[in-house]
């Protein structure tokens, strides 16, 4: 048996154990959230964040679903609610617009309070099938799936409530962004070397990592740059987030005790969603489980950390 072959027994093999392990209810003393925890899901209309919020709301999570749209919103909760999930409200947001993200705040802060946990999984992706690249959409790609996330984040911090358990941040994200994967990595050492450091990691370094690129796109020079050859634009959206999560988890560990913020990010698979063309080879309950389960994380205070399959994996 190769390699590949291994490779592949070795997930399936872990996805069964998740599979069961989900079969297992939470014991009441890991329980630290009840209907009062607020989690909000952005692009939670369809997907893999459809399915965070049905787990999430099925755990006993109060969820808060956003979609762009505000009456795919309204039909998706539909949905949840017809499954019997009482404690589920979608409402519209753009992470792209910053007053749509002031009105989702302001909406939000004045009827519940705040939130305990924030699902980053809004993202756009116009690869499909294993070897389609495409940089054309570059622009629209880094700026959803980064920048997008960060004001999302940055807006949601000053919400976040006080609590012994921390708040929880987890940003969707990919093994085609690790700095340092054997595949799909940016070739360029220097900044590998910059990204990889966490002492001086700063969000100058990760924008200007990224406006470089776009630099490069807009130049044509891309290619000789040493940019990932496949999924190039994802790639570099998703770098950036996976940069991003270590960066913020030295900021945020600065916070006070009951004002502490954990966030992580991980890598939910090949997922057979809209997003991959329903190309993909794991389904959307599996894809959505490790975003789950770190979100629901019992009092353990792990940050700044990057999983798949429920296990930490290297950036």
């Amino acid at each position: 048996m190769g390699h590949k072959e291994k490779s592949k027994e070795r997930k399936e093999k872990r996805l069964q154990e998740i599979s069961l392990l989900r079969t297992i209810p939470y014991a009441d003393h890991q329980r630290w959230w009840s209907k009062e925890t607020i989690a909000v899901i952005t692009g939670g209309n369809r997907g893999i964040g459809f399915e965070i919020s049905r787990q999430l709301a099925d755990h006993g999570v109060t969820v808060i679903l956003t979609s762009r749209d505000a009456s795919v919103g309204v039909e998706s909760i539909k949905v949840l609610q017809e499954g019997g999930m009482e404690h589920v409200a979608c409402h519209q947001l753009d992470i792209l617009d910053s007053s749509s993200i002031n009105q989702f705040s302001e909406w939000l802060k004045e009827n519940y309070g705040g939130l305990d946990i924030l699902v980053n999984n809004a993202g756009v992706n116009f690869n499909h099938g294993s070897h389609h690249n495409s940089v054309e959409n570059a622009r629209n790609v880094i700026e959803t799936n980064y920048f997008g996330t960060k004001s999302m984040t940055e807006a949601m911090i000053q919400l976040m409530k006080p609590s012994s358990h921390g708040g929880r941040i987890v940003n969707v994200s990919s093994r085609l962004g690790r700095i340092n994967g054997k595949r799909n990595r940016i070739e360029n050492e220097a900044l590998r070397e910059q990204l990889s450091d966490v002492e001086s990691l700063s969000e100058e370094v990760i924008d200007g990592a990224v406006s470089a690129f776009l630099q490069q796109v807009e130049d044509g020079t891309w290619t000789s740059e040493g940019w990932p050859q496949t999924f190039t634009d994802y790639s570099v959206s998703k770098l950036a987030v996976n940069a991003y999560t270590r960066f913020m988890a030295k900021k945020l560990s600065e916070r006070g005790e009951d004002q502490k913020i954990y966030i992580n990010s991980y890598c939910p698979g090949w997922v057979k969603t809209a997003l991959t063309g329903y190309a993909g080879s794991v389904t959307v309950e599996e894809g959505a489980d490790t975003g789950v389960w770190l979100a629901l994380l019992p009092d353990q205070a792990i940050t700044g950390k990057f999983f798949a399959e429920r296990r930490e994996i290297n950036f």
